[in-house]
């Protein structure tokens, strides 16, 4: 398992926009842009990007599906006490 990992991820406050970013994606639309027009969070400044990170930083949902992921995969959506992410591991 890795120590440290490196993440983008778009969080939002309903779910059903959740969902329609998740479409967005599916057709091909870029995750950066994506996260710098919808993001609620300061990460959207830098298209979503989250830096390296490891165990024990971040909320527990949210590392639980961070180091669940594969490098380029994209999660489903995950619920944390900040609202909902979609979450992409770059390395």
């Amino acid at each position: 398992m890795a120590d440290k990992i490196r993440c983008v991820h778009i969080l939002v406050e309903k779910f059903t926009e959740a969902q329609q970013i998740v479409e967005r994606l599916k057709k091909g639309e870029d995750f950066a842009k994506l996260a710098s027009e919808k993001s609620i969070d300061g990460s959207r400044r830098r298209g979503g990007d989250l830096g390296w990170f490891g165990h024990g930083v971040m909320v527990r949902p949210f590392e639980q599906a961070t180091f669940a992921l594969q490098k380029g995969q994209i999660s489903e959506i995950v619920k944390s006490e900040f609202g909902y992410h979609i979450i992409k591991r770059l390395e």
